[in-house]
């Protein structure tokens, strides 16, 4: 389903149109790399196809709070990767107007040997910030993720929940026109959770526009006009949160 133009003939700040992801994937256990690589160059890895979005068309306008739900494996995180040009469609166009900013895996796009700081300044740059804009903001990054003894260390000493409280802080701080977010919520205490949401909430305020991945469905309910409900790499819902949620719930007691 295509979102039309708003009322005041905005473009839509995402728009996707058949766009459709596949992978190649081996269809036998390779056990080393060395095998793998010998095999690979003898041609004799048999591959499959696997379809991980198939002929998506959505759009969403600017300020549009939308949440994305779904069973595991069902295509959500390939949306995302999609949209945030992580991942090239294999076919169909993606189409993203505004700074964006996204909070995927947890600490995807960060550097293992980089420090937190440092990978601070490679994340804002990557965002069109320049070095200067992100010392500035260093300070405000750190310690929003509380993360301020922890910033000159490598990133791959840190935990799973670190890199994540520092992505959202990252990613929140530049004040983008258009955030994902990937479940990462889900990291951290009830305390740090709560904070998150509670920025989330001054976006909202301001008439960002955001979409949320969780499995959190009463999350989802309270912070997103709409829901996207996605099953084997398709959209099978798409309207007012409450409602595709509730859909959702009912389906998932039967199966």
């Amino acid at each position: 389903m295509s979102t039309p133009p708003g009322p005041d003939g905005a473009a839509p700040a995402i728009e996707l149109t058949g766009v459709t992801v596949s992978f190649s994937v081996p269809t036998d256990v390779i056990p080393t790399v060395k095998e793998y690589a010998i095999r690979k160059l003898r041609g004799n890895v048999e591959k499959r196809e696997l379809v991980a979005l198939r002929d998506v068309s959505f759009s969403v306008l600017p300020g549009e709070r939308v949440g994305v739900i779904g069973q595991n494996g069902a295509g959500k995180s390939t949306l995302f990767r999609a949209i945030a040009r992580v991942r090239r469609p294999t076919s169909g166009r993606v189409v993203v107007r505004g700074r964006g900013a996204h909070v995927l895996e947890l600490g995807l796009g960060f550097h293992g040997e980089l420090t937190g700081r440092e990978n601070v300044i490679l994340q804002g740059t990557i965002m069109g910030f320049s070095r200067r804009d992100m010392l500035e903001r260093m300070d405000a990054i750190a310690a929003f993720s509380e993360l301020e003894e922890f910033l000159d260390a490598p990133v791959r000493t840190y935990s799973s929940g670190m890199a994540a409280r520092l992505g959202f802080a990252v990613a929140t701080d530049v004040d983008p026109d258009i955030l994902l977010v990937d479940e990462v919520l889900a990291v951290g205490d009830l305390r740090y959770q709560a904070k998150c949401f509670d920025r989330m909430s001054h976006f909202r305020e301001r008439g960002k526009t955001f979409l949320l991945v969780s499995h959190a469905l009463d999350d989802v309910v309270e912070v997103c006009q709409r829901v996207l409900w996605i099953s084997g790499g398709q959209i099978v819902a798409d309207g007012p949160a409450s409602e595709v949620v509730e859909a959702y719930r009912n389906w998932a007691k039967r199966v």
